[in-house]
C-alpha cells in the first residue's frame, strides 16, 4: 500500500504563511494528479485544492488565491503553499489522490492552527 506522510503545519498568526509537505512511498505522484484536504474541527475533509497530472490546478473558493498546489514527482512530493492565512483556515490537512475512486490510505495529517 502506498504510505503518505504529511508535514509542515505549525501555529502562525493570521495573515502569516506555511508550507506544507507531502511524501509518499512511490511515484504515485506520477499519475494522475493529487490534492489536498482540509479537516476543520468537528468537520468532515474537505478537498480544498487539486492538481491533475498534466499540471492544471483546481482550488476550493475559500482558499483561492491564498493557497498553491505544486509537486516534485522526482522526489514523491506534493506541496501546498499557503499565505494570507485565516483563522478559519485552522484543522487538519491531508493529502491524496481526489481522482482515484478509492483513495490511498490516509496519512496522520498536519495540524495547522492560525491565530488572531
Amino acid at each position: 500500500q502506498v504510505q503518505l506522510v504529511e508535514s509542515g503545519g505549525g501555529l502562525v498568526q493570521a495573515g502569516g504563511s506555511l508550507r506544507l509537505s507531502c511524501v509518499a512511498s512511490d511515484s504515485i505522484f506520477n499519475g494522475i494528479g493529487m490534492g489536498w484536504y482540509h479537516q476543520a474541527p468537528g468537520k468532515q475533509r474537505e478537498l480544498v485544492a487539486a492538481m491533475t497530472s498534466g499540471g492544471a490546478t483546481n482550488y476550493a473558493d475559500s482558499v483561492k488565491d491564498r493557497f498553491t498546489i505544486s509537486r516534485d514527482s522526482a522526489k514523491n512530493t506534493v506541496y501546498l503553499q499557503m499565505s494570507s492565512l485565516k483563522p478559519e483556515d485552522t484543522g487538519v490537512y491531508y493529502c491524496n489522490d481526489p481522482f482515484l475512486e478509492r483513495p490511498h490510505s490516509w496519512g496522520q495529517g498536519t495540524q495547522v492552527t492560525v491565530s488572531s
